[in-house]
């Protein structure tokens, strides 16, 4: 009997979606909020924030950062962080990719890593969906200045017909006798 070695591929913890939605544009940054990193590692975010304050070297301030209060007010409904009639008691962390990526070195749950793995992989898809999205507008911009002079013509004729009537009143149509 011969034993061939196999290896078990683990479904993801956490759907795509659910990741996705909770990577917001913040400060011209993509981050994620300190209680949505604790919920999707399971753990409370007390305990992910005191893991950060033990190691603040690992976590420099283009790694993670804290919200002011006009920016958690403003995102509150985006974020929806609280239930309605609830305050915010502290304002909350995010953290940038590098970030999520150096939580993994000090959450070792084999869930925070498997979690992270996932985060980590959504973001580097998210970056080079940007950039070909970035590579298609500067084509298509190369494209109209290249091309613009050539369907001057057509859009000439095209706004004319989409033109107003002219308002002025024309005479009677046939002989007029004087």
């Amino acid at each position: 009997m011969e034993i061939t070695a196999f290896r078990i591929k683990k479904s993801p913890l956490v759907p795509e979606n659910v990741i996705q939605s909770k990577i917001y544009f913040l400060r011209g940054r993509k981050v994620m909020l300190d209680s949505d990193l604790a919920k999707l590692y399971g753990i409370q975010v007390k305990v992910l924030i005191q893991a950060v304050k033990r190691n603040p070297d690992r976590f420099p301030k283009d790694f993670m950062f804290r919200l002011n209060w006009e920016e958690a007010r403003n995102s509150r409904s985006q974020f929806v962080t609280l239930k309605q009639g609830q305050n915010m008691k502290y304002l909350p962390y995010v953290f940038t990719e590098q970030g999520v990526a150096m939580l993994s070195s000090v959450l070792k749950s084999k869930t925070a890593i498997r979690v992270n793995v996932q985060i980590m992989r959504i973001f580097s898809k998210l970056r080079h969906m940007l950039e070909t999205h970035g590579k298609l507008r500067k084509k298509i911009e190369a494209m109209e200045r290249k091309y613009d002079g050539q369907f001057k013509i057509v859009f000439d004729a095209l706004h004319e017909l989409l033109a107003p009537p002219d308002p002025k009143p024309k005479g009677p149509i046939g002989f007029q006798p004087h």
